[in-house]
């Protein structure tokens, strides 16, 4: 049986301890900060990002891992395994993937996943890649099952501001000052390929009964109608007391459910600010089912 190590970029929200324990490795993100690089959870922790995001002063952006840590840590973890696979964040929200498939062609025993997930949907993905490599499949069978169930994952995010969306020319200046003014709460959506205006509320409660729908909808039309057979996660963006409140509120709804709460990938963040909430569900991997 081939010896097959999960890995991950930090977009998962996973650290570095936390893929230890479920048996997986993280590649930290990069960030551009007045052009000197910070790598997420290692130079750049969470705390700081926010104070400089709310500072307005300094110039935040995201990156990708350079094309020499990526190969530096396979071939590291090769040393260790006879096969990787790789996770990056989805393909529709960044050239990390196209990148490392590129970097791939080099390699016969690196598999690179085109899974189109991120924050809490992605790191579902490693824990189950973690699992198929735990039953014995190897790093192409582990690819080709979560391509197969890319899409079996949704994501609802409300905003806080829409002064982030300005700032990066996702909305013109005249919505964001009239959606200011109207007290709009925007609700977007991440369905695998970007992320997508969903709904429009004028309350927090609005947004959120909103979310909720969504995802029951989801969990009905889509993920199979069995509400026991998805992960549920809330994820924000330092706003951990606003997603507890809402943890609440969802498992009166879904009253069986563990879910888990994390922090929004700062790549997100970056584009919606602080003060927003997420629903996120993904669909339960089978491990019974041929992958």
């Amino acid at each position: 049986m081939s010896r097959v190590a999960v890995l991950t970029d930090s977009n998962s929200g996973l650290t570095n301890k936390q893929a230890e324990e479920i048996g997986a490795y993280v590649l930290p993100m990069p960030f551009m900060v007045d052009g000197e690089e910070f790598f997420e959870g290692i130079s750049l922790t969470q705390e700081k990002f926010y104070d400089l995001l709310a500072s307005g002063e300094a110039d935040v952006s995201t990156s990708q891992p350079s094309m020499e840590s990526v190969l530096v840590k396979w071939d590291k973890l090769l040393k260790d395994y006879d096969e990787v696979v790789y996770i990056p964040m989805s393909s529709g929200l960044s050239s990390s993937y196209s990148t490392a498939k590129m970097l791939s062609e080099d390699y016969e025993n690196v598999e690179v996943v085109n899974n189109q997930r991120i924050s809490v949907t992605q790191r579902n993905s490693v824990i189950d890649a973690v699992q198929l490599s735990n039953k014995g499949y190897c790093a192409k069978e582990i690819r080709e099952y979560l391509e197969r169930v890319k899409f079996n994952s949704s994501i609802y995010i409300m905003l806080d501001t829409l002064k982030y969306l300005k700032k990066g020319g996702r909305i013109t200046p005249a919505a964001a000052a009239l959606g200011t003014i109207l007290r709009i709460k925007p609700v977007l959506q991440i369905q695998g390929e970007k992320l997508d205006q969903f709904a429009k509320a004028r309350t927090v409660s609005q947004a959120k009964t909103l979310m909720i729908d969504a995802i029951k909808k989801d969990i009905e039309s889509r993920f199979g109608g069995d509400p026991n057979n998805v992960n549920l996660s809330i994820a924000h963006t330092n706003n951990i007391e606003a997603a507890e409140e809402f943890c609440e509120e969802v498992k009166k709804v879904f009253p069986n459910h563990n879910i888990y709460i994390d922090h929004l990938s700062l790549s997100i963040s970056c584009h919606i600010g602080p003060g927003a909430l997420a629903l996120a569900c993904s669909k339960k991997i089978l491990l019974d089912e041929e992958a």
